[in-house]
Parts: structure tokens; sequence; C-alpha cells
């Protein structure tokens, strides 16, 4: 697997430890910046006959094939797992996939034969958990216990964008290995390099972490820019016409885009600054100048609130018709004709 090329020193840096591996190590960053890759280049590596000089996999020993096509026998991927269902109104529709989101603990319990065995080939066994912060209490406590007593010969690489998230007692028992953001030319170049056009909006807009970047449609993009023109009515904004656009895609996606707008918002009334918003400088720095700023910082707190929540099986329509509803109630005035 190939690094991505703001990755290198973090490279060099865990493979100047890779004749004393711990049993576990954790790698920690923003969401977006290519860490289960990396992971993934880690373990293969570890798994490969013939490394090269670099310490990265040959791509061509029977390990590497093994591990291109998923199948080592020394390495297991634990991720939420994507399950089959449907609704049940339609009996003759095809059953859509669903993307879960906890690790459960019936999957942590499936390592205890993968720990018993032996290795099969480089004398180590190698579990990748992404994201850890998808583990549930219950599996949380259940791959605790293999890490208070790890086997021989077997390295956990635990992948998490939320540290925070995680039972303190699971991050005490891993070396944590952080991965910065790229700097943004090194980040900008390789977005323009596939394709991307206005790599540094995109960028900014995805706080820097360019695999998001690259994650925006040519649709969801027009729609995101008829929001940021809806949003810039400020009360004078048709809610329910807000919400419409984005209500499909989900509360977490609403609040997401709230969450950017407001931070922006309140950045352009204290510093005359933004951070995500760079194309809609202009629209914010007019709204400054008629938010109320206690009003502000109370509708952050809501959508701090709603993200906590936003997966849950509420009206998602609703929901995000009563988020835009308060964002027009923030202003002092309507804005002028």
């Amino acid at each position: 697997m190939e690094l991505y090329p703001w990755q290198n020193d973090q490279w060099q840096k865990v493979m100047r430890m890779r004749g004393r591996m711990p049993h576990a190590l954790l790698l920690q960053g923003r969401n977006g910046i290519g860490k289960r890759d990396f992971a993934m280049a880690l373990a293969q590596s570890l798994l490969c006959d013939q490394p090269l000089t670099d310490h990265s996999a040959c791509g061509q020993c029977h390990g590497c094939n093994w591990f291109a096509q998923g199948n080592h026998p020394d390495f297991r991927l634990l991720e939420p797992e994507e399950t089959s269902g449907s609704s049940g109104e339609d009996v003759s529709a095809e059953p859509k996939s669903t993307r879960k989101t906890q690790i459960s603990v019936d999957q942590v319990r499936t390592l205890a034969d993968f720990l018993g065995l032996s290795s099969h080939r480089s004398g180590l066994r190698i579990i990748l958990l992404h994201p850890a912060e998808a583990l549930n209490q219950a599996s949380a406590n259940a791959l605790l216990k293999m890490l208070e007593e790890p086997p021989p010969n077997v390295m956990f690489l635990l992948v998490t964008h939320q540290p925070q998230h995680l039972l303190p007692t699971i991050r005490s028992r891993c070396s944590q290995f952080d991965m910065p953001i790229p700097a943004r030319s090194v980040a900008v170049k390789w977005l323009a390099r596939h394709g991307i056009k206005q790599a540094t909006q995109r960028l900014a807009y995805a706080g820097g972490a360019p695999l998001r970047a690259m994650e925006q449609d040519d649709g969801s993009e027009k729609r995101l820019t008829e929001l940021h023109s809806m949003l810039a009515r400020a009360g004078g904004m048709d809610p329910f016409a807000a919400a419409a656009l984005c209500t499909k895609e989900g509360v977490a996606h609403a609040v997401d885009i709230l969450q950017k707008w407001t931070y922006d918002l309140l950045g352009m009334n204290l510093t005359g600054i933004t951070r995500f918003n760079i194309e809609q400088a202009a629209s914010l720095q007019g709204l400054a100048k008629k938010v109320d700023l206690r009003k502000l910082l109370d509708f952050q707190r809501v959508l701090t609130e709603a993200r906590r929540f936003a997966r849950h099986p509420l009206n998602a329509e609703l929901q995000v018709e009563s988020l835009m509803i308060q964002y027009t109630q923030i202003f002092t005035m309507p804005p002028k004709p």
C-alpha cells in the first residue's frame, strides 16, 4: 500500500520502532487524513517476507499477496460491519446495505481463537481496529482484557479519530502515536494532482483533511453553495427550504454545515477571520454585524447537543427544520434587501 506524501515523517518515526514495536499502538488524529491506510501499510510491512530498504512492503511476496487479497492468516481487521436488511414495507425490494456504527462484542470475541493460534509465517500476528471509538461498552471491556494480558507476538493497531471517546484504561495500555494534519501546501498540491478544482477552498472546508475534501461530489457541492446563499439571508431565510436541501443527507450532515458556518460567523465577529467557509467571507462579514452574540453562542451549544443525538431514530426532517428555524432567530435584524 502506498503512503500519502504527508505521512513520510510519521512512517520514518514508526519504522525507528520496528525492532521494538509495542504490543498495542494507537494511531490518533483528525478524520480524513489517511490513518487507516497508514495502519494497513504498517501491518502489511510487518507481515511482508522481504520488506524494501525503507521498510515498506515489497508487494510481491506470498505475505503481500495474501494481504492484498484480504486473507492473510496472521491479520485480522475489525470495523463496524455492513449488514443487509429491508424496511419490510416492500418484499420485492432489493435489501439495502446499512452501515453499523459499532464494533460489537461478538466481533471482539471472535479474536479469541485467532489469539490462541500460532503464527503462520512471520512470527507476528496483527489485529487492526478502525475506528476504535466504535467499540461499545461491552466490546471495549472485552478488548481491554486482551490488552491487559497480550499473547506473545501479537500486535494491536488501533485507529481513532476521537481518542477522548476511548476508555482511559485502553488508552493507557497503548503507545499513542499522533498523526497530524498535513501541511496545507502539500495537501493542496495532492488534491490538485487528483483533479480537484478549487483545492484550497475544498481543503479549508474539510478542516485541513484532504481525504474528506476528496469526498464531496459535484451534486453535494452545488447544494452546499445553494444552502450557503440561504444562510446568508439571516433572519430572512426560509428555514423549511433550507432544511429540504440537506435533510436527505441526514441530521449529522446538517449539523456539520451549521457548526462550520456559525464557527466562522463567530470568528468573523471576533477576529475578522474565517476558517472553513473562506469563499463566503464577504457574506459572513455582513452577517457578523447583524448577529446577536449571546444568541449565537447559545445556538452553538444547541448544535453541539444535536450532534450527540444526530443518529437517534427521530424524524430527521423535523430536527433539521427546528435547527434552521433557530438559526434565523440569532440575528438582531433582517438583512437589507
